[in-house]
């Protein structure tokens, strides 16, 4: 069989780059499009701090200068990323309900006013997914950690009860929930606005 001496290294060298023009056009179809990502929704779960003014005077007062963030000792409060006010988040970090509050020390404006104690604060209740809650197999971990002792048992419907005129809503029971659990199944829900939960 005759070789044909004709076909020489340019040859080759356009014939590579012809198949991996081909190549990379045969991968350009098949590759699909990413559809342009939407951008995060604002949360609108988030809980006022401990002592927070009602919520139109809160808005009058608080001046957006993060003197209560400066000095959370946990660093649960953080500036909203869409209007910079304070807020906490109940499954990022709960509030520890310092005992002498240096969040509501630090406000000057009124829009964190004073609390006659632990049990005086308002943030939020906790609601129970009894769908997802496992207290019925044993689990009572959130009832444990609970400062108020707003959540409990109740034996004859073998269901987590929370008592809403105890419960502060500081967000415990949903961070310990979170980390015990595969599903969180407390969730606090803020005080005086409908959040969705999503369940």
């Amino acid at each position: 069989m005759a070789t044909d001496h004709s076909y020489g290294r340019r040859d080759f060298l356009k014939d590579s780059v012809r198949s991996v023009a081909k190549a990379a056009r045969e991968f350009s179809r098949q590759v699909d499009v990413a559809p342009p990502q939407k951008p995060p929704a604002i949360r609108t779960d988030w809980l006022r701090p401990p002592g927070a003014a009602e919520d139109a005077l809160f808005l009058e007062r608080c001046t957006q200068c993060g003197d209560c963030i400066k000095v959370c000792p946990p660093g649960a409060i953080m500036a909203h990323e869409h209007d910079a006010m304070p807020v906490l988040f109940a499954d990022r970090s709960p509030c520890l309900l310092c005992e002498d509050f240096p969040c509501i020390a630090a406000c000057q404006t009124g829009a964190l006013q004073p609390v006659g104690g632990i049990a005086d604060v308002r943030m939020g209740v906790a609601v129970v997914s009894h769908r997802l809650c496992t207290a019925g197999q044993g689990c009572h971990a959130c009832v444990s950690k609970c400062p108020t002792h707003a959540l409990g048992m109740d034996f004859e419907s073998m269901q987590l009860a929370v008592v809403a005129d105890a419960c502060v809503g500081c967000g415990m029971c949903e961070m310990v929930c979170k980390t015990v659990n595969d599903h969180v199944a407390v969730r606090v829900v803020p005080a005086g606005r409908l959040a969705k939960i999503d369940w």
